[in-house]
């Protein structure tokens, strides 16, 4: 009966965790017209790994990390080709101007909270030294990005340590990604309610070259929630400035993955689109919001290897100006359906002093989604 007992407990819990997941792909909202990926997660790109470490202790610690791994190799000695968009510049992205100089990446990408940008520095640091060939290395450009998770997170006692960055990236998986109140996104707030991690992918045809663009966000930022079109925010009566004291600050992350080849300055123009995805959902980049957007592709073809031969020419095929706009509308769509799943999977969190985020209210938006 006591075996009973805790399978019935495990299975109820295991039903209502399922229920919480649930997409919005899943009761029949489509953000675009471009068919997804088998996972709808930017694992969807090949060889692009996530994992996440999660840190919610006592009353007041609820943060966490997720780091993005472009492939499973060593990424030092075959750096991808990378490039970075600032759509308000209110953040912490450490790694950028080695990106906007080269044109390359050479670390995992690592989010976490603001506070906690020098942890994620020395955890990624400290993993890629140990990398197996990287024994002579003595330079690593880490890339690490953050929101402020501040409202529920005891942010200013900086839990997260080295270790766990490293834990992080060592537990980064291909397939399904979690999202909502996981690693990066454990503490953090979107348009009023709780957000977190979201993920989405789309597969171009094959009269389009078949590439997959792979999307993964961490939302904590405010606006005029809109989903599918429909003015979800103002209709719930969540939206800033509705007198003088409001406001609307906060930050997303954006990390964007391709297996097409793209070279660094089409991956730019990528990363810009990406802000269009956030601007579909309300998101307005407020004064005090910190908007980046990371884009790189996995193409084999545009590896840059870390060890050379001097005066050897680089030659390698890669996509047209021509041939990049369904790109740029895989990436939009993308992203605003990844944004719109973090606010799905995101469950109620209360935290720091007290304070208490509600999850969205899926049931109400449903409603007003049927009467549009």
């Amino acid at each position: 009966m006591k075996n009973l007992c805790l399978f019935s407990i495990l299975f109820v819990f295991l039903v209502l965790r399922t229920f919480a997941q649930e997409r919005p792909r899943d009761k029949g909202i489509i953000f675009g017209v471009l068919p997804t990926g088998s996972q709808n997660a930017i694992t969807d790109v090949s060889g692009v790994k996530v994992g996440h470490f999660t840190k919610i202790e006592g009353d007041n610690i609820r943060t966490g990390v997720t780091a993005i791994l472009p492939h499973g190799g060593n990424i030092f000695q075959q750096k991808v080709p990378a490039a970075v968009f600032v759509g308000n510049g209110f953040g912490k992205l450490a790694g950028t101007t080695q990106i906007q100089e080269l044109g390359n990446i050479e670390s995992p990408v690592i989010l976490t909270n603001t506070l906690s940008v020098a942890a994620g520095i020395e955890g990624a640091v400290r993993y890629s030294l140990e990398q197996k060939g990287n024994e002579n290395v003595q330079s690593v450009n880490a890339v690490v990005g953050e929101t402020n998770d501040g409202y529920l997170n005891d942010i200013r006692g900086m839990h997260i340590s080295p270790a766990d960055v490293m834990e992080a990236i060592q537990s980064a998986e291909s397939g399904k990604v979690d999202e909502g109140n996981v690693g990066a996104g454990t503490g953090t707030v979107c348009f009023g309610w709780k957000g977190g991690i979201g993920t989405s992918s789309r597969k171009l045809p094959k009269n389009l070259g078949g590439y997959t663009v792979g999307v993964l966000v961490q939302t904590n930022f405010g606006g005029n929630l809109q989903i599918d079109g429909v003015s979800v925010g103002e209709k719930m009566g969540r939206y800033p400035f509705r007198d003088a004291m409001e406001k609307s600050d906060g930050s997303c992350m954006i990390v964007v993955a391709t297996d097409a080849p793209v070279v660094d300055r089409n991956l730019e123009r990528m990363a810009k689109r990406a802000m269009m995805g956030l601007a579909k959902t309300g998101g307005i980049a407020s004064n005090g919001s910190g908007d980046y957007v990371i884009a790189f592709s996995t193409a084999e073809g545009l590896r840059i290897p870390y060890a050379a031969e001097h005066g050897t020419l680089e030659t390698a095929e890669y996509v047209r100006n021509d041939d990049m706009s369904s790109l740029f509308m895989a990436v939009i769509e993308a992203t605003e359906e990844a944004i719109i799943n973090s606010l799905f999977a995101a469950q109620s969190m209360e935290g720091r002093e007290g304070h208490r985020v509600e999850q969205m209210p899926i049931d109400q938006v449903m409603n007003l989604m049927e009467q549009n």
